[in-house]
């Protein structure tokens, strides 16, 4: 007899990944178990469960799972889940293929939930089968119609199912005729009240759902103090009201403001970077802290907190949430380096080394200890931070450089602010390795930045996406494609021209139901501090004024871009995604299908400038729509002109203009 070892509960649960492993029987006396079937490779699933699983509010969520059994006996297998610790709900699986079974169930949230496979013997469907294939035999099944009586008097009496299954008996009591026992109605009522002796559970498995902000929006980033039209003088949060209807119109859902807190005076940088400013530069807004406050206070020339309350509330009413900037770097100037010096790591001289991130420096600000000799003050703090900013009515915040902080205390910090409130919505910041990338989207960031910004070519968009959209990835990682950002003016876009501005910014609308832009963008900002991927005359280090309306601006091509967004699911997110041939090296193609299938746009898009380009668009077997009704595509309607084209040898031929109008968008027909 083998070892002891702990005994297993009767309904014990099955691991699942990375390898599946059998059930291990009580040694002592293993003939009490009575489970029977095995359950394999539950799907789906992020690092055996260690990490959830991510969907959006309303999605349907699709799994899988091996289940078997020894013997022949008929299985009953459903997918369960429960929000927090709520009641169970379940939906029965379908056997597919290969004891692969397959199951859907609603998320619903936002929140977090639990889902996990149960699987158990059938007994009168495995009673009912053998008795057909008796009866089709030609075999006398009367001893048979006994046993499947008896199974109907062992059932529960209560309720519908109960009535049916007594009347059922009663009938075949009264006729004696098998036919009365193999009604599909009485196998069904039976299926949801016999027992379920041998039944057994996977592992209950994590999944956070968030609200649909999550995985389709537009951020437009504006730096505050730009937003006004007095040169060399900093703008007001009432500044940045008067600009909301412009935005508003563009299509943008999500204002996204650069840190809004006091800046520090030590060390403060100038102009392009400069390592000392000239009186009255206002240094970097990253900076945080001074003698007005840290990172809970408003820079008072913005307009202070009342000022901050009315620009949410007006953004609100045009259909906008603000996000804030989450940097945890201070000043030297910062309110903590006095009240608690503990947060930071001191040098032998006792000075505070500034950040660096070779070879780049950044003099005027310092970092905190994560792990200092009061590290729980700190991150206690820095979650009070969090919070009070929600109940200022932010849900959004775009967390800078989370990379460089302990992975452990975002997964804290993020958890109980979702505890709190679990809409709220985190960006992560951080252009670094493929792993740290992806690990901090495991560990509960909302969206992440991604290498959307420097992918210019065709096979790297395909490879790229191919990876975001197919992998295990796509169950966490939900991308945020931005063309530039505050720090990053990448090489393709520098001195670029107008066309190249449309062209990215329909890439990174089209391909991802989220993406974003900086104030700027839309003039087509292009002009770089020579030999760097960096903005010449950036405004994170001085006022900026702009005409909004300056000749050559593509607001207009940026409302009409974010309209069709808004006018068709498919393009409101990531996943259902692929690419298509297109006979011009310089052409990306693909197609995307909303959540239900029911709407289907195929986008072109010229990925460089030059003269007109005529290619051929090949749709060829790949068929389209809901599952019942799946379909070549017959014709295709442009969204612009409303033309509409058909379909002929499997493609459509089409010319687009690179400088003038360098994204098409077509709504996908399956009849002409």
């Amino acid at each position: 007899m083998p070892a002891a070892a702990p005994a297993k509960a009767r309904n014990r649960k099955v691991v699942q990944q990375p390898q599946p492993t059998a059930q291990v029987l009580d040694p002592v006396q293993p003939w009490t178990d009575r489970a029977r079937p095995l359950i394999e490779d539950v799907w789906p699933i992020v690092d055996g469960g260690r990490h959830a699983v991510k969907r959006i509010d309303g999605d349907i969520v699709d799994v899988w799972a091996d289940v078997f059994s020894d013997g022949h006996e008929v299985l009953a297998v459903e997918v369960q889940w429960r929000t927090g610790d709520g009641p169970w709900q379940a939906a029965p699986m379908r056997l597919l293929e290969n004891d692969r079974w397959t199951g859907r169930f609603p998320a619903i949230g936002p929140g977090r939930l639990t889902y996990r496979i149960a699987a158990w013997t059938d007994t009168f469907a495995t009673w009912r089968r053998e008795v057909e294939l008796k009866r089709a035999a030609g075999q006398d099944v009367s001893l048979e119609c006994r046993e499947g009586a008896m199974l109907l008097q062992a059932a529960p009496g209560d309720g519908p199912d109960g009535d049916a299954i007594a009347r059922a008996l009663g009938a075949f009591e009264a006729s004696g005729e098998p036919a009365v026992l193999l009604q599909p109605t009485l196998a069904e009522a039976m299926s949801r009240v016999q027992a379920r002796s041998d039944i057994v559970y996977s592992e209950g498995l994590p999944m956070v759902v968030d609200r649909p902000r999550a995985g389709f929006a537009a951020w437009y980033t504006m730096v505050p103090r730009s937003q006004g039209q007095q040169p060399g003088q900093g703008a007001t949060f009432d500044d940045c009201v008067a600009r909301l209807p412009d935005i508003a119109a563009m299509g943008f859902d999500t204002l996204y403001l650069l840190p809004i807190h006091p800046i520090g005076l030590s060390h403060r940088k100038g102009r392009n970077n400069a390592v000392t400013a000239e009186p009255g530069e206002p240094g970097s807004p990253y900076a945080i802290g001074g003698a007005e406050g840290g990172h809970d206070a408003v820079h008072p020339e913005l307009g202070g907190m009342d000022g901050f309350r009315r620009l949410v509330a007006e953004a609100r009413g045009h259909g906008m949430e603000v996000a804030l900037d989450f940097a945890i770097q201070c000043s030297p100037d910062h309110p903590w380096l006095k009240e608690h010096p503990d947060w930071f790591r001191k040098r032998p001289d006792g000075t505070i080394r500034y950040a660096e991130n070779p070879p780049k420096k950044y003099q005027d600000i310092v970092n905190v200890d994560f792990h200092g000799a009061d590290a729980g003050g700190l991150w206690q703090a820095l979650l009070d931070v969090t919070l009070f900013w929600v109940d200022q009515g932010v849900r959004c915040f775009r967390v800078d450089n989370p990379h460089t902080k302990p992975f452990r205390f975002w997964e804290w910090l993020i958890a109980e602010v979702k505890r709190r409130d679990p809409g709220v919505i985190f960006l992560s910041e951080a252009f670094t390795r493929p792993k740290v990338m992806k690990a901090l989207a495991k560990i509960g960031f909302t969206q992440s930045y991604t290498y959307f910004t420097w992918r210019t070519g065709k096979q790297e968009f395909i490879d790229y996406l191919t990876e975001l959209t197919t992998s295990v990835a796509k169950e966490y990682m939900q991308p945020n494609f931005m063309p530039t950002t505050p720090d990053i003016l990448p090489w393709h876009l520098q001195n670029a021209s107008r066309g190249m501005f449309m062209a990215r910014a329909g890439l990174a609308a089209t391909l991802s139901g989220v993406w974003g832009m900086l104030n700027g963008y839309e003039l087509c900002e292009a002009t770089p501090v020579p030999n760097k991927e960096e903005y010449l005359d950036s405004e994170k280090y001085e006022f900026k004024v702009r005409d909004w309306n300056a000749p050559g601006n593509i607001k207009d091509f940026l409302a009409r871009l974010n309209r069709s967004r808004q006018q068709n699911p498919a393009l409101q997110q990531t996943r259902n995604l692929r690419f298509v041939a297109v006979d011009d090296d310089q052409i990306l193609g693909f197609v995307k299908e909303s959540k239900d299938h029911h709407n289907v746009v195929a986008v072109a898009v010229a990925l460089q400038g030059g003269g007109p380009r005529t290619f051929w668009f090949h749709f060829g077997d790949l068929e389209v729509g809901p599952p019942e009704a799946r379909a070549r595509v017959a014709a295709v309607e442009n969204l612009a002109t409303g033309e509409r084209q058909p379909i002929e040898w499997g493609g459509v031929r089409m010319t687009i203009d690179p400088e003038q109008d360098p994204v098409m968008l077509l709504r996908c027909l399956t009849h002409a």
